[in-house]
């Protein structure tokens, strides 16, 4: 099982960025997705997460209204559209994989994760 997260950058604060994270060796259909992100020196945190079918979706509250989590299960891929983009958004965001189809929000609900895709917000 493989994650490949990508879509990361350095963007302005007020913009936006798309992080897609495309999963292969298995079929993800039935299971739910997320994002997390750790920034420097700080402890990694949940973002956002999707279950099987993309009808339940949790965020944060500090990326409520601003980020959107969704999937595309013919493509095995999930996408975490970033708007209003903020320094303190800054961090590696990493995209994870839950054996089961209802969503999770804390990193031990996860069973495999991706690489990380750095995200730069300047001021």
């Amino acid at each position: 099982v493989q994650l490949q997260a990508s879509g990361g950058g350095l963007v302005q604060a007020g913009g936006s960025l798309r992080l897609s994270c495309a999963a292969s060796g298995r079929t993800f259909s039935s299971t739910a997705m997320g994002w997390f992100r750790q920034a420097p020196g700080k402890e990694r945190e949940f973002v956002a997460a999707i279950n099987w079918s993309g009808g339940t979706t949790y965020y944060a509250d500090s990326v409520k209204g601003r980020f959107t989590i969704s999937r595309d299960n013919a493509k095995n891929t999930v996408y975490l559209q970033m708007n209003s983009l903020k320094p303190e958004d800054t961090a590696v965001y990493y995209c994870a994989v839950r054996n089961g189809i209802a969503v999770a929000t804390t990193q031990n609900g996860y069973d495999y994760w991706g690489q990380g895709t750095l995200v730069t917000v300047s001021s």
